[in-house]
Order: structure tokens, then C-alpha cells, then sequence
């Protein structure tokens, strides 16, 4: 590399020693010299050099206005800077500025000139040539324009440490410091501006969009980061282009065609003017007006593009522009410009000639015209009015560029002035000493740049920051077609603010916008249809992510937007609604006291409490009576108690749960209902043993006293209570919101431990198994003691509902978890209050004959002779069948015969003298048993 450039120099120096760089230019001398690189043409003539002579400097084409005006207001700050009093006084600053025809081969061949006029000993360049005699110096360096020319200039200005500020160039790789030591600027960094073109694409959502970029330093960063941008927001980039103005005919109709056959609608481009112009023209001359243009800064305002013939294809254009300023008197100095006066400014004669399309006496231009190279124009006399043609030279009521341009001259203005004004021991080099402004080198204005902090004229704040970069915002501006005389009106329709925070960095106000120039809607600019609310977007295979089918969202989710990536799930209290495109609230659920269900139940609860009292009622008023003596009254009111607890715990699973509710219904079901069996299976269990018994001895009477019965009851319910103690402690029940049903909310209770109610109910169940053993064996006890038949049908019917109501109970959900709980307590209540109290109540209130002493008596009787006959036939059963194996088999055995006979005339119901008579084959025995009313009460 440095063998290169010390060829570089020496062919440069021997190049240039004379003419120090390209012919044409702008220069005056001074005390210090400024150089400045500006594009005053587009480009250059297209010549193939077939080297069979000595190859020709490229000539320049097609002048650039705007460039020119840029250098017009470089040398409008200096002639400021040098009549000021206050700046730099006594020191005059000249200029020498260059065309670098926007190509990297003139900019360099101009720069060649800046560094040869440098000191350059570390090239050690002296033993080939006196390079420094005699020719000033110049310490800074105004330009470039383009990107792709400033990263050039850069990388030669940077080996000699000549500070270098560019007014447009913004590629982000040019705010690399350990390459670009050199170079600063006054234009925001594209790195913002192509986040800035990603959040626009975002804000009108857009997914798919076309990309162009110029193929230099400019384009191919710029569209690099637009690319990460796009992809962080999951944005499509359909096609990605690269362009330049240099490309073929056929090169430029080919990308047309694939833009033409695009659905991407939106076009972003990070190119200059000159390049992207090409491009238009082959769509203008296709008709392709449906698209819509998003415009880097580079060509945002470009006069190249911005032509009335080009309208119907860019209208609509949203650019990207520097933020405005004001430099005042800038407008009559553009106004004054003449030939004949601006003697030092080579460039304004052929402005003057390109403005009024004309030719000044000796111009070489007019000679080659005459020649016939070119095309016939009249002679100019250099006294035309420059106001009163139209050209984009006095476009001067949005100044960008050209402000950037009068700030970064006052930039170096005011470094000079820092080092000027310096005191020794404050400055910013070795033992904080002073550079001598009489003796300054290039290096020093550039550290005492990184270092600068001052206000302009405007009240503005200029700090280069550790980049170099200025901060700076950016317009964004729509191409209208003006009404009066169909030209480019650049709109002002929002801003971009780059250090805001996310969020508030982009405003666009949407009513100033005109989409291809006449229209207010939006344009559509995405691969796939919008979904609409309710649905999400869906998958297509081998397909980008932007092209997507619209699928429904599911069951309890919505999108209320358009084009939804996904469906929202909706809360758990919330589900959607028909069309999914939002929630509501769901219907909250239980088995409520104001529904029939509810009504039923507990209308079904208060009749089994109103019988059951009934019942009770009659017991205590018939309380003297045998049947009701005979059934032991102190544990059928106890037994009536328990009934009406099990119909009252019935109408605790009615009406809103709660977490006491939760908490007492299933103890206090459960307590009733085994105090309820306890006392019925005790009732069984005595009357049993007593008439099983050959003679009730007072060991029976004893054993089944009337407080032993009441303990036995006490201790059944003890175990249950137990339960339901220990139930409560570890996992106590409690009421929750179930949300399994789609569009339902149910109010249960969460039983806490499934457990814990199966040792509940199994618990109860034993009792009953119990109960219905002891109850099926007194299935045959007298008649007036055949409620041992309905205990056996009443236990009989609490096994069928509670068997039936396990599947039930883990089958249903919701409210009807509690009715199918209060059906089943329902149903076995009502069942042993038939079974076992209805028949005695219908013989108290219906046939009290039967409710006498006597009937006891006749009872009883019957079943103590029925017992003593089978056991006496039982005896001589096996006494023969002993005889029989004793006597031999040939022996015969006598018949025997025994009758019963209870006819009714043998209890008569006025004496109790009359007596049963069991007959055995050959005699009758008579057995006879006498009651008192002591004693047989004792026994019951």
C-alpha cells in the first residue's frame, strides 16, 4: 500500500506541480487555504481508452445546479469569515475548490493536489522532489458530496491527518475511526436513516417492499442496514436491487421488468440522483405509475429526478431531507453572481452558459460548437438577468445541503479561532501548549476540530460527537405536483427525530400526504391480503413470512386489528364472541335458589323437614302406644333428628358457594347421615339379639340398656365427626371459579381432598352395610316388628343412589356437581323416612287396632313358638339321624309331624288365657308365655 501511494504522489506532484489539480476551478488565495470537492457535474463522458495514444482526463457532463449552488455557499462563508471583525481577525482565508464530477477518479486526481501541498516527510519523498517549496498549504478540506468519492478522499487525507468535513456524504462506515481518521461531517450518518425508513414501512404497514441501492459505499451499507431493520420487524424484502448510472441499457430495462413484475408496490431507494435516474426514465417511458417511492436523502430533492416530465411516475415520493436552515443574505449573493465578476470562480461562465443555454465569447465550449460537436447555441453577453429564468441554482427556500456546507466552513473557522485565541498552558497538545496559527499544520486544526463546542449565528449548538457526527434530524417531505405551473412541490408531511425515545422518534401527518400525487388512501403494499379482525395469519409453505392465509382464530381467543400475527387468548373470565373479535364476560354459574332446579330442590329439602317433623310430631303424641314403645322412642327421635339434619344439609349445596358453605356441607351431610345409620343400625342390632335369644336374660337386658344404645350411637358419629376434623385441618374445602367451560364460569367448591370425601361416604356406606346385614337377618321378626324388612329396602335404596351417584359425581361438572349431591342425600333421606317411619305412622293414624297390647302379645308369641319348633325340630332331626347311624340302615325311622296352629280364635283379644298348642306327632305340648308390662318394656 504505501509503495502505491508514493507512486500515487510522484505521478501527482510531476501531474499537478503546475496546474496544482484539474484545470477548472474555483480559488482565491489567503493566508490559510481551505480546499473544497464538489459535484458541479454528474458525471463523465463514457470513453473507451484503447491506450493507442496517451490516454485523455475524462471529461465532465451535465451540470449540476444544486453542486454549484453548494459551492457558492462555501465561498459565501468564507467572504463572511474574512469581512468579520470578530472571527479570525487580521487573517484572510482563501480557497481552492474542485469539480470532482461525482466520481472517485476526479476527486482523487483534485486531492492529489491538497496532499502534495502538505508536508509529507513520512513518505520521505524529499530525496525524489522538493515537494513543499513553495506551495501553500492546505488544512482542511470541504467535501465531498457522494459517499462512494468521500471514502476515497478519506483514505488519502486520512495518512497526512488533513481534516476533512463532508456536507452530504452519510454512509455509517465512514463513522469508522481506526480507518477514517480524518474525516468528520455535518450530515447525520444514514444509519439512522434506514431505521428511519423501516419504521415508516411500519407505520403504514407495509410487509413488502422492493429495495434499490447504489452499487458504492452508499448504497450497498444503506440498504445492508435496512435489511437487519426489515428483518427485526419481520418485514419482506420482495427484491434487492443495486443500480448506477454507468449501467448498460439493457441492465437498466431488466431490472425494470423485474420491478414491473413485482406485487411490491413500494420501492426504497439508497442512491444518488444520477444514479437512480436511469431507472425512472425506463419507467416513465413504461407508464409504471402505481408505485410508490421511498427516497433516501441522497435524491429526496435531486433536481436530476424532481422534473414535471418524470411527475407522473414519482409523485407521491416521501423523502428523506436534511433538516432546513437560514443563512442570511445568501439569496442576493446567489443573485449577484456574473462572469465578469467572478473572475477567480472558473465554473460560473459555464453556469452562465448552461442557465440561458448559450455560449460566452471565448468559451472552448463555443469553439467545439462551431466544430460541430456539438449542438448550436447563441453568444451570451454575460448581462443577463439570472432572475428571471428558473433554475434549481436559486432554489434557496429550503436550504440542506448548502447549510451544511456555510456550517461546516464556520466549523473550521472556528477551530482557527480556538487555536488563535489559545493561552499557553490551556491548550490541547503536548504539555498543554498552543499551536502557532502562523505555523499550523494540518493535524492541528483537525485535534482542535475533534474538540470543538461552540454556537453559530443561529443560536445553534455545534459538538462533533466520538464519531465525528453532527446531530441532526431528519424532514420528511412528499413530491405534490404543483397546481400553477405543474412542477415539484416538496411538502413537509413529518419528521424524524433520531435521538427521541422509541416511540416518539417518527411523526407523519397523513392528510398533507398525496400517494401518486392525487390520492389520500394508503396504498396496499403487502404480499398477502389483510386478515381481518377475528383472524390471524397463517403459514404457507416455502413461502416468506409476509405472504400468509388468514385463519380464524380459535375458541376463546380474538384479534381486534387487521392482519393479526397471532390471536389473543382472551382472560379467564372472558371468551370470544362469534365473529372472535373480541370478549366478553363470561356467564357466571351455581346452582342458584331463583332457578327451577334450585326451586325444586329446595322445595323438595323443606317437605322432607315438614314430614320428618310431622313424623316426629306423631311419635310424640302417640308416644304411650306399643308400636311406638315397641321401636324405642328415644332413638327414634334421635333417628327424626338425624333425618331432618340430612334434608337441612341438603340446602347447604343451594345458592352461591362460599368458603363456609364449602367447608360445612359435605361434614354436615356426612355427620347426619351416619348418626342417622348409627341409630338405626343399633334399633337392629337390639331387637335382633332379643329375639334370637332363647330366654332374654337380665345379662341381655343389661348389656342393652338404654345408655349403652346411646354411646354405641355416640361413638359411630365420634368416628365421622373425626373424619371431618382432620378433613378440615389439611386440606379444608373451598370455593373457586372453574373456567374448563367455554363460555361459562361455574362457582363450585374444590373439595380439597378427594380423599378425604372418599373416606366419608365410605365410611357411611360401612354403617349401612353393616346396618343392612343385621336388618336382613330380622327380615322374619314379628309382624309388628317388620320394620326391619323396610330398614333392609331403606339400606337397599341407599346403596343403589349412592353407587349410582359415584359415575354421577365425576361424570358432571359445574353447578350440577352440587344437585346430583343434593339429589342423592334427597333421595336416601326420603327413603328410610318411608321405608322405616310411614308403615307405623299408617297403623297409628289409620288402624289402631293393631296398635294394642294384645296384638304384641300375639305377635311375639307366634315368633317364639315358630323359633322353639325349629329347634326342637332340629334336635330330633340330628337325635335320629344319630340312631339311624347307630341302629343300622335297615331299621325303620318313625314319621313325625308338627303343627302350628294360630288360627285366631286361639288369641283372643278380651282374655289372655287362651294358649298356642304345638303338636309332635303323637302328643301336643302346650307352651305358654306370660308378659307384664314391666318386664316387656324393659325389653324394648
Amino acid at each position: 500500500m504505501r509503495l502505491v501511494l508514493y507512486y500515487l504522489i510522484l505521478l501527482g506532484s510531476s501531474y499537478v506541480i503546475s496546474t496544482y489539480g484539474p484545470h477548472q476551478r474555483a480559488q482565491m488565495t489567503g493566508d490559510i487555504l481551505l480546499g473544497g470537492l464538489f459535484p458541479i457535474h454528474f458525471g463523465v463522458a463514457s470513453k473507451d481508452q484503447d491506450l493507442a495514444a496517451r490516454p485523455e482526463s475524462s471529461q465532465c457532463v451535465r451540470f449540476n445546479f444544486r453542486g454549484f449552488r453548494w459551492l457558492q455557499a462555501m465561498i459565501f462563508a468564507i467572504d463572511e469569515i474574512n469581512n468579520s471583525s470578530t472571527l479570525l481577525p487580521n487573517i484572510t482565508l482563501g480557497y481552492r475548490i474542485f469539480d470532482t464530477c461525482n466520481t472517485v477518479s476526479k476527486a482523487l486526481e483534485a486531492t492529489l493536489s491538497f496532499v502534495a501541498q502538505n508536508k509529507i516527510d513520512s513518505l520521505n519523498l524529499d530525496e525524489f522532489c522538493n515537494c513543499t517549496d513553495h506551495i501553500p498549504a492546505t488544512i482542511a478540506v470541504v467535501g465531498a458530496a457522494g459517499s462512494a468519492v468521500s471514502t476515497a478522499v478519506a483514505n488519502l487525507l486520512g495518512l497526512f491527518y488533513i481534516p476533512q468535513i463532508s456536507y452530504a456524504s452519510s454512509s455509517r462506515l465512514l463513522s469508522n475511526k481506526n480507518q477514517y481518521k480524518s474525516f468528520m461531517r455535518t450530515i447525520p450518518t444514514d444509519e439512522y436513516q434506514a431505521t428511519a425508513m423501516a419504521d415508516i414501512i411500519e407505520f403504514f404497514q407495509w410487509n413488502w417492499v422492493s429495495a434499490v441501492a447504489s452499487d458504492d459505499d452508499y448504497g450497498r451499507p444503506g440498504v445492508e442496514k435496512f435489511e437487519k431493520e426489515m428483518e427485526e420487524r419481520d418485514i419482506c424484502i420482495h427484491l434487492n436491487e443495486l443500480i448506477s448510472q454507468y449501467f448498460e441499457d439493457h441492465e437498466i430495462q431488466a431490472l425494470a421488468d423485474r420491478i414491473e413484475n413485482s406485487t411490491a408496490k413500494v420501492i426504497v431507494v439508497f442512491a444518488s440522483g444520477p444514479d437512480i435516474e436511469p431507472l425512472i426514465k425506463e419507467m416513465v417511458r413504461r407508464n409504471i405509475t402505481d408505485r410508490i417511492w421511498l427516497a433516501s436523502e441522497a435524491w429526496s430533492s435531486s433536481s436530476l429526478i424532481a422534473k414535471p416530465e418524470y411527475l407522473d411516475v414519482v409523485a407521491g415520493t416521501i423523502g428523506f431531507a436534511l433538516k432546513a436552515g437560514h443563512i442570511p443574505g445568501f439569496r442576493e449573493f446567489l443573485q449577484q453572481v456574473q462572469p465578469k465578476k467572478d473572475s477567480h470562480n472558473e465554473f460560473v461562465r459555464e453556469f452562465w452558459e448552461e442557465t440561458f443555454n448559450c455560449y460566452l465569447e471565448d468559451s472552448p465550449r463555443l469553439q467545439e460548437s462551431e466544430n460541430g460537436s456539438t449542438s448550436f447555441r447563441p453568444l451570451c453577453t454575460g448581462e443577463e438577468d439570472i432572475t428571471s429564468v428558473e433554475t434549481p441554482y436559486l432554489d434557496y427556500t429550503h436550504l440542506r445541503i448548502s447549510y451544511n456546507v456555510y456550517v461546516a466552513v464556520y466549523s473550521i473557522a472556528q477551530a482557527l479561532q480556538d487555536i488563535l485565541t489559545c493561552t499557553p498552558g490551556q491548550g490541547l497538545f503536548a504539555n498543554n501548549s498552543c499551536a502557532d496559527i502562523k505555523k499550523m499544520e494540518a493535524w492541528q486544526v483537525l485535534k482542535q476540530l475533534r474538540h470543538l463546542n461552540y454556537t453559530n449565528s443561529m443560536g445553534e449548538k455545534m459538538h462533533f460527537d466520538e464519531n465525528a457526527d453532527l446531530a441532526a434530524n431528519y424532514t420528511l417531505i412528499n413530491w405534490h405536483r404543483s397546481a400553477e405551473d405543474g412542477s415539484v412541490v416538496f411538502e413537509e408531511v413529518g419528521y424524524y427525530n433520531m435521538h427521541a425515545k422509541r416511540g416518539g422518534k417518527l411523526f407523519i401527518d397523513n392528510t398533507k400526504i398525496l400517494w401518486n400525487g392525487f390520492s389520500s388512501e394508503v396504498p396496499f403494499s403487502n404480499c398477502s391480503e389483510d386478515c381481518e379482525p377475528g383472524t390471524r395469519k397463517g403459514i404457507i409453505d416455502s413461502m416468506p413470512t409476509c405472504c400468509f392465509e388468514c385463519t380464524e382464530c380459535s375458541d376463546g381467543e380474538y384479534s381486534y386489528h387487521k392482519d393479526a400475527s397471532v390471536c389473543t387468548k382472551c382472560p379467564n373470565n372472558s371468551w370470544s364472541n362469534g365473529n372472535h373479535t373480541f370478549c366478553f364476560l363470561k356467564e357466571i354459574e351455581f346452582l342458584s335458589w331463583t332457578e327451577p332446579f334450585g326451586i325444586a330442590l329446595a322445595i323438595c329439602a323443606v317437605l322432607g323437614v315438614v314430614l320428618t317433623a310431622f313424623v316426629m310430631g306423631v311419635f310424640v303424641r302417640f308416644r304411650n302406644t306399643p308400636i311406638v314403645k315397641a321401636t324405642n322412642r328415644e332413638l327414634s327421635y334421635v333417628l327424626l333428628f338425624s333425618l331432618i339434619c340430612c334434608f337441612s344439609s341438603s340446602l347447604i349445596f343451594i345458592g352461591q358457594p362460599q368458603d363456609w358453605m364449602c367447608r360445612l356441607r359435605q361434614p354436615a351431610f356426612g355427620i347426619s347421615f351416619v348418626l342417622c345409620i348409627s341409630c338405626i343400625l343399633v334399633k337392629t342390632n337390639r331387637v335382633l339379639l332379643v329375639f334370637e335369644a332363647k330366654i332374654p336374660t337380665s345379662l341381655h337386658r343389661k348389656w342393652w340398656g338404654l345408655n349403652l344404645q346411646f354411646l354405641l350411637v355416640f361413638l359411630c358419629t365420634f368416628v365421622q365427626v373425626m373424619i371431618c376434623v382432620v378433613w378440615l385441618y389439611n386440606a379444608p374445602p373451598s370455593s373457586y371459579m372453574n373456567h374448563d367451560i367455554d363460555e361459562i364460569i361455574f362457582i363450585t367448591c374444590n373439595e380439597g381432598s378427594v380423599m378425604a370425601l372418599g373416606f366419608l361416604i365410605g365410611y357411611t356406606c360401612l354403617l349401612a352395610a353393616i346396618c343392612f346385614f343385621f336388618a336382613f337377618k330380622s327380615r322374619k321378626l314379628p309382624e309388628n316388628f317388620t320394620e326391619a324388612k323396610f330398614i333392609t329396602f331403606s339400606m337397599l335404596i341407599f346403596f343403589i343412589v349412592w353407587i349410582s351417584f359415584i359415575p354421577a359425581y365425576f361424570s358432571t361438572y359445574g353447578k350440577f356437581v352440587s344437585a346430583v349431591e343434593a339429589i342423592a342425600i334427597l333421595a336416601s333421606s326420603f327413603g328410610m323416612l318411608a321405608c322405616i317411619f310411614f308403615n307405623k305412622v299408617y297403623i297409628i293414624l289409620f288402624k289402631p287396632s293393631r296398635n294394642t297390647i294384645e296384638e304384641v302379645r300375639c305377635s311375639t308369641a307366634a315368633h317364639a313358638f315358630k323359633v322353639a319348633a325349629k329347634a326342637t325340630l332340629k334336635h330330633n332331626t340330628a337325635a335320629r339321624k344319630k340312631s339311624s347311624s347307630i341302629g343300622g340302615s335297615s331299621s325303620s325311622t318313625p314319621s313325625s309331624s308338627i303343627s302350628l296352629k294360630t288360627n285366631g280364635n286361639d288369641c283372643d283379644a278380651t282374655s289372655g288365657k287362651h294358649r298356642p298348642r304345638v303338636s309332635f306327632g303323637s302328643g301336643t305340648v302346650t307352651l305358654s308365655l306370660s308378659f307384664e308390662e314391666s318386664r316387656r318394656s324393659s325389653l324394648m
